[in-house]
Formats: C-alpha cells, sequence, structure tokens
C-alpha cells in the first residue's frame, strides 16, 4: 500500500513514497522532463510505480494563497488526471501553498549550500507534500 508523493513542475518533478504502512514519506529522486510532453516522463514513473509496488498517488496542488487555481494548479490537474490514467492507480491533489518555502527553510537549516539546495528542493517539496497527506489520514 505504498503511496508516491509528486512535486510537479515545469522542468522537474520531485518524488517521494511513503513506507508501507503509509506513516512516513522518504525523498526518492527528481525526474527532469519537459512540460509539454508527458512522455518524457512516462517511463521514470513506470519504473518507480513497478519497482516499489505504488498503489495511489499524492499530487502537489499549487493553489493561490487566496485559494484561487491559477496556471500551475492546473497544469498540476492535469498531471494528476493522467497519473491515473496512464498508471491506472488512484491520484489525489493535495494543497502544496508554501511547501517549497518549507523544503527550503529545512535546507537552509541543515546548512545545506545553495548548489545542493538547487539539487534536492523538489525532492523534499514532495516529501513534505506526502508527509502531510499521511498525517492526515492518520
Amino acid at each position: 500500500m505504498k503511496k508516491i508523493g509528486l512535486d510537479v513542475g515545469e522542468k522537474t518533478v520531485g518524488v517521494a513514497i511513503s513506507d508501507a504502512l503509509g506513516w512516513t514519506a522518504q525523498g526518492l529522486t527528481t525526474i527532469h522532463w519537459d512540460e509539454t510532453d508527458f512522455n518524457t516522463v512516462r517511463g521514470p514513473l513506470q519504473k518507480i510505480i513497478e519497482e516499489h509496488e505504488i498503489t495511489e498517488a499524492v499530487v502537489g496542488f499549487p493553489k493561490n494563497m487566496n485559494g484561487t487555481v491559477g496556471p500551475r494548479g492546473e497544469a498540476s490537474q492535469r498531471f494528476a488526471a493522467w497519473i491515473k490514467k496512464e498508471y491506472k492507480i488512484p491520484s489525489h491533489l493535495w494543497d502544496e501553498r508554501l511547501t517549497t518555502m518549507a523544503a527550503e527553510r529545512v535546507l537552509l537549516d541543515a546548512d545545506v549550500s545553495r548548489k545542493k539546495r538547487k539539487k534536492v528542493i523538489d525532492k523534499m517539496a514532495a516529501v513534505i507534500i506526502l508527509q502531510s497527506y499521511l498525517d492526515s489520514k492518520q
């Protein structure tokens, strides 16, 4: 019953997975992709979903601070619908407002260099998205 958490950006997708019991989220990787071509992420996600026996997806949903949905939120909605159709697993949108800022704060507190932060920020945001989803279900 593992879940995958996804922080979907224009150029990268941060990936986190849960443990089998759905208690904790761990960062896995960052996939580079072309947002205009879902085929660029199909193979890497397929491999992760199969290897980790993923049964559910949680996609970060970046709403505006006033709760409205902008272009990035619409892109996440399209991605979540594609995940559901492509991999035949439930796909949930999860409010991700401020997760990238929270991830940045965690990495700054851990004294991670700017160069290293850039490489792991999306993966860390995916962890925060997935962990907050898992916590809400406890």
